[in-house]
């Protein structure tokens, strides 16, 4: 382990939610020698710059957190940036990493990027059986553009590269801004600002019927650190999957529909408004839950609780708000 501890990352992204939850969790493990570098000083979507930082700092693994987030109006409304900009985060990346011999690359992908209509519980083999969701469409097609460079640079070059496909995601350093935002993060500060106003309603978008899961942040921190513990230690039942697959859902099976959690959030924030749905608003995908079989068969799972993780995340956006 002391070896482990020793290994080189570089986090792509490390502002976000995500990287930011990857690098307090290895910070906390003990990993000592953890990359991370500011967009003002390297921009993702200039090739050179990445491959020279890639050559300098000589990582033995890459993790990329990196790119153009947001809810279904941002995806509506930007379509072009968020296709243009992930294809080339993406691939600037595992160009890079290739060119430069880091054998290990962990690639984050997006359970949006499935088919609008796949059977339920969604497995890795659904992607691409059929129509995406329209209104994330750029934004799909571009995070499986990386995806399949994972996979074909693995077919190709034998190398062992990896996509890690999360549900919806929630935690510290989110995007609250209501205009872009994914739909629990605008959930917890419409409940949170209401609460001492005299306003009787709080608007959710859609009819609030769609139901979707959802997994706080730090949980899919702990199941990166699983598999990459695992792949730095050759583990030969990962190496196979990888081989067939190189890509693997991460889930927490906690699934609700979007009027339960406003319901929950609601209570949380100590609101007690009453929800009024605007229906003039999309729904997006009617539910979304993915089959984490192989991640439970190679021996993870998620532990917060679903009330324990919004608690955690209202109370980091509360703090956040007084500073």
């Amino acid at each position: 382990m002391k070896k482990l501890k020793n290994t080189k990352i570089y986090i792509a992204g490390h502002n976000g939610m995500v990287g930011n939850a990857l690098l307090r969790y290895f910070k906390k493990i003990g990993f000592k020698k953890i990359y991370s570098v500011t967009k003002k000083k390297l921009n993702l979507l200039n090739q050179k710059k990445v491959e020279n930082f890639i050559k300098s700092k000589k990582p033995d693994v890459i993790i990329n957190c990196a790119g153009r987030v947001g809810g279904i109006l941002a995806n509506s409304t930007y379509p072009v940036e968020f296709l243009n900009d992930n294809i080339f985060i993406q691939l600037n990346l595992i160009n890079s990493a290739y060119k430069n011999k880091v054998k290990h690359f962990i690639n984050l992908g997006s359970s949006c990027i499935y088919p609008k209509n796949s059977k339920q519980p969604i497995r890795e083999s659904y992607l691409l059986n059929s129509e995406l969701e329209k209104t994330n469409e750029a934004y799909a097609l571009a995070k499986i553009v990386g995806l399949k460079a994972c996979s074909f640079y693995n077919k190709q070059f034998k190398t062992s590269y990896l996509t890690l496909m999360p549900c919806n995601l929630y935690g510290p350093n989110d995007n609250f801004n209501i205009k872009n935002s994914h739909f629990i993060p605008a959930l917890i500060k419409k409940f949170s600002e209401a609460k001492n106003t005299k306003k009787k309603y709080v608007e959710i978008w859609g009819t609030g019927n769609p139901k979707r899961e959802i997994m706080h942040v730090d949980d899919l921190a702990s199941a990166v650190g699983f598999i990459l513990k695992k792949k730095l230690s050759n583990n030969k039942k990962l190496a196979k999957y990888i081989t067939a697959n190189s890509l693997i859902n991460v889930g927490s099976g906690q699934e609700f529909t979007i009027r339960e959690f406003a319901n929950i959030i609601n209570n949380l924030t100590s609101s007690n408004k009453i929800l009024k749905f605007n229906k003039k608003y999309p729904d997006g995908t009617k539910r979304k839950v993915l089959d984490i079989r192989v991640m439970t068969k190679l021996g993870w799972k998620s532990k917060i609780s679903l009330k324990r993780g919004l608690k955690n995340t209202i109370d980091w956006y509360a703090k956040e708000k007084t500073k």
